[in-house]
């Protein structure tokens, strides 16, 4: 088994802002594993919340070079890595390569259909009027806002006003209070409001236990991996599942499938990306009421061949880039 790690950056069409940062670029890593002239691939970007970097992922994956060019599978991967981007990399790569090999999708490797899914086009954190713009030229129906504190209320607004015709759900990014949260709340739902993602910080979440808002409320970065469901707090309902965060798809199923199993509702994310880091996760998608594999839409430009998008529907993703 040969194992191929590049270093790259794909610049955003717009510089994007969230609650903590604001990104021009998206540094990540590209992986090739090939066996016997075949070849899969998967890409990584991280968790940077969690201090990832593509630094360090280059610096996991070549820690483990040896194991993998020694020939891994999927099951051994999971121990010889913690959960990550280096990992999800690695893994989404030998789930392609499997696929390759044995003439079979990972659809039917995995026992999911491949039906297309809508996803959410993300409206990035500015003054309300530049979201607003950002809403009315979207291209989605569902649309998803991402806020601090700061006028959430008067930015969902503008949006609403912009394209009342959508979709919407917020995602503050772990920057409101619970004071924030419950007064935002009945007016959110007011404008339609279909989920809130992580309001609170992860770790300081406890004022969700026996919360019983109008709205859902989503754990993103509360609930990484599967370990994260049994100490969640009682007032999240929606789980977002990321393969960066999981360590790939094997992880990320894993995770969907139990949550399921405790009565949670799923979305699946992403820490942006190419088509590339889409195409597992729409293997997630099939799973999910909410999906928002929207990277490639945020990117300047795309892989090939990428993920087709028609107003946030996302069709399967041609087997020749993955899976």
């Amino acid at each position: 088994m040969k194992l191929e790690i590049t270093a790259e950056s794909w610049a955003y069409a717009r510089p994007f802002k969230i609650a903590y940062v604001t990104r021009t670029e998206l540094p990540l890593v590209h992986v090739r594993v090939s066996q016997d002239g075949i070849t899969g691939q998967g890409e990584g970007v991280g968790v940077s919340y969690l201090g990832e970097t593509q630094a360090s992922i280059l610096a996991d994956l070549e820690r483990v070079r040896t194991d993998v060019e020694a020939g891994i599978t999927r099951e051994a991967l999971q121990e010889l890595l913690p959960p990550g981007g280096a990992r999800n990399a690695l893994d989404c790569a030998l789930w392609d390569l499997t696929a390759k090999q044995t003439g079979k999708s990972v659809f039917e490797l995995t026992g999911l259909p491949s039906d297309p899914v809508q996803s959410v086009y993300t409206i990035s954190l500015d003054e309300p009027e530049i979201m607003a713009e950002q809403a009315r030229t979207g291209p989605s129906s569902h649309l998803k806002i991402k806020l601090n504190a700061d006028r959430p209320v008067e930015r969902v607004a503008a949006v609403r006003e912009a394209r009342p015709d959508a979709v919407l759900v917020v995602d503050a990014n772990q920057s409101w209070t619970m004071d924030v949260l419950e007064n935002a709340a009945p007016r959110l739902a007011a404008l339609g409001v279909a989920l809130i993602e992580q309001p609170l910080a992860a770790g300081e979440d406890a004022g969700l236990n026996g919360y019983s808002g109008p709205i859902p409320v989503g754990a993103d970065e509360s609930c990484q991996t599967v370990a994260d469901l049994e100490g969640l707090a009682s007032g999240y309902s929606v789980i977002n599942v990321k393969l960066d965060k999981t360590g790939g798809l094997t992880g990320a199923l894993q995770l969907a499938r139990e949550a399921k199993a405790r009565g949670y509702a799923l979305m699946v994310g992403c820490m942006a990306g190419t088509s590339l880091s889409m195409a597992p996760a729409f293997v997630i998608a099939q799973m999910c009421r909410f999906v928002d594999i929207d990277g490639p839409l945020l990117m300047a430009k795309d892989r090939e061949p990428g993920l087709t998008y028609d107003n946030g529907r996302v069709s399967a993703p041609d087997r020749t880039l993955w899976g």
